[in-house]
């Protein structure tokens, strides 16, 4: 997160950064970043991000990335928000993890209805197209 970020202020975009006290502590927040918001903790963070969010893109990453959007996913599948998620499957990293959601569908652990919680890009840009066309409604 921290190399993407960096990478887009230098070209002069907007970083919003939410990060618990604890790892601010641990000197890893972003001081450069446009917006720091530091909160109590994980479920904190968690909170204002989603709050803040107008969609969830997942890039390739580790057990949070899995969890953050796992989480996104189940709660848009309660109609506790109706916002897109994404996974960008950048050199099959995800094919996995859409095997595994394939697998839930065949063993009817997953209702069908589902399978328009998420969605699955080959890259950043298909991720933000498929993004815009369905907060448009397209």
């Amino acid at each position: 997160m921290g190399e993407m970020a960096r990478a887009s202020l230098a070209r002069g975009g907007r970083v919003v950064g939410v990060i618990p006290k604890m790892l601010v502590e641990r000197k890893l927040a972003l001081r450069t970043a446009t917006e720091l918001i530091v909160t109590a903790d994980m479920h904190e963070r968690k909170a204002t991000m989603a709050r803040r969010a107008d969609a969830f893109i997942a890039l390739p990453g580790g057990f949070g990335t899995f969890e953050e959007i796992a989480e996104a996913i189940a709660f848009r599948q309660l109609d506790l928000h109706a916002k897109p998620c994404v996974l960008v499957n950048t050199n099959d990293y995800y094919a996995p993890l859409i095997e595994q959601f394939e697998r839930a569908f065949r063993l009817h652990f997953a209702r069908e209805a589902h399978r328009r919680t998420y969605a699955v890009a080959r890259s950043a840009l298909e991720a933000l197209e498929l993004v815009e066309r369905e907060i448009r409604g397209g």
